[in-house]
């Protein structure tokens, strides 16, 4: 299924990604490593299960990837949240 023409959602959650490592580094600077981790495992996520569903063996496989990307973002935009709510957590995503 996979097609070598620009697909800009594999770029953008490549980019969203490198964005989060980069946010993790302070949050782990800040010693907030558990928020870190998490963050970084379910944002990096995404752009992984968005790229490997481009080489599905069926449509069904495509589909079940994605869903499984839905997923990860649902629990990065959790993640996210308590980033933005706590009073603890003073960086901000740029």
């Amino acid at each position: 299924m996979r097609n070598d023409k620009e697909n800009k959602i594999i770029g953008l959650t490549f980019k969203f990604s490198v964005a989060v490592i980069e946010y993790c580094a302070q949050l782990e600077s800040d010693r907030k490593y558990v928020v870190a981790r998490q963050l970084l495992k379910s944002a990096t996520s995404i752009g992984a299960n968005a790229r490997e569903a481009q080489n599905a063996e069926s449509k069904a496989d495509f589909i079940h990837k994605f869903k499984v990307a839905a997923k990860e973002a649902d629990e990065t935009e959790y993640w996210l949240q308590l980033c933005q709510e706590s009073k603890n957590i003073q960086i901000q995503l740029s």
